[in-house]
């Protein structure tokens, strides 16, 4: 049966009677669940004795003019999805929980952290970072499970655990789960919610140009031409603006200048008022 708590009293409890009878897996999530968060949960299940989920919408991460107050909340559907799914623990706090009166600290990880999202959303990573560590303090699983989705959000989590000793040393604590996508193509996300049935029909879009961008890159197409064009295809598809498509290594996310081994392709753009990210490896 599903726990649910909303105190660090009560969830210290739960985690040491949890831990005392295996290990724990984190899915740390800002609910509005789908089938993506839930592809995550299962495969913490195939790994972990025990899952706990959290569900915290992190004011930190939010920019201003962004949709803090407009995401969605809806926790009792999200904890009945959670019990389904067998989930042991439901870390559910509420703002002034994680964020006390007097709260004075941010966490920032540079490198991976510029460009792509860090350059459009400056913060954005510092808020992440900061809820994530206090989430691993919190909880104290064993592991934690996120989507690729926000791939650079995992290399920034990956880099602040190794920095900060959060995982023990040489162990694969942190894992990515691939990117769970709709028949369409598009990828699951709780933003998706956001759009119009004809923004949602042109969204398909997305990922649509960027296969067919990835494989003129893997032909040996200059890649300048080619992000050029797939700026050009999204925006005649319907998307108002393109923050950045970009060829990065996968690895540090540092620049790509050709379709070299272990690179992705990223895109972030705008259609109506939502923002849609994806990345794509090129094989």
């Amino acid at each position: 049966m599903l726990l649910t708590v909303h105190t660090l009293d009560d969830l210290r409890a739960a985690t040491d009677r949890l831990g005392g009878s295996g290990t724990i897996a984190l899915v740390p999530t800002m609910g509005a669940l789908h089938d993506g968060h839930l592809t995550l949960v299962r495969a913490a299940r195939a790994k972990a004795d025990h899952v706990a989920v959290s569900i915290f919408v992190n004011p930190r991460q939010f920019g201003a003019n962004e949709d803090l107050d407009a995401y969605p909340r809806q926790l009792a559907r999200d904890a009945a999805l959670l019990e389904t799914e067998g989930v042991a623990l439901l870390w559910a706090p509420a703002p002034d929980i994680v964020y006390p009166a007097g709260y004075a600290t941010n966490i920032s990880v540079a490198g991976v952290s510029e460009g792509l999202c860090g350059g459009d959303r400056p913060g954005h990573f510092d808020g992440v970072a900061t809820v994530v560590c206090k989430l691993f303090n919190q909880v104290r699983p064993d592991m934690a499970f996120f989507g690729e989705k926000d791939w650079q959000q995992l290399a920034v989590i990956r880099r602040m655990a190794r920095d900060l000793d959060l995982t023990r040393p040489h162990v694969d604590a942190i894992h990515g789960v691939a990117i769970v996508r709709e028949a369409d193509g598009l990828a699951m996300s709780s933003r998706n919610a956001y759009l119009t049935p004809d923004q949602r029909s042109a969204a398909a879009a997305l990922p649509r140009s960027m296969k067919q961008a990835i494989a003129r890159l893997m032909q040996g197409e200059p890649s300048n031409t080619v992000l050029e064009d797939l700026r050009g295809e999204l925006t005649s598809a319907g998307f108002g603006s393109i923050d950045y498509a970009e060829l990065r290594r996968g690895d540090d996310l540092s620049p790509a200048d050709s379709a070299m081994a272990g690179s992705r392709l990223f895109v972030a753009a705008r259609i109506g008022g939502t923002r849609l990210i994806d990345n794509m490896p090129l094989t």
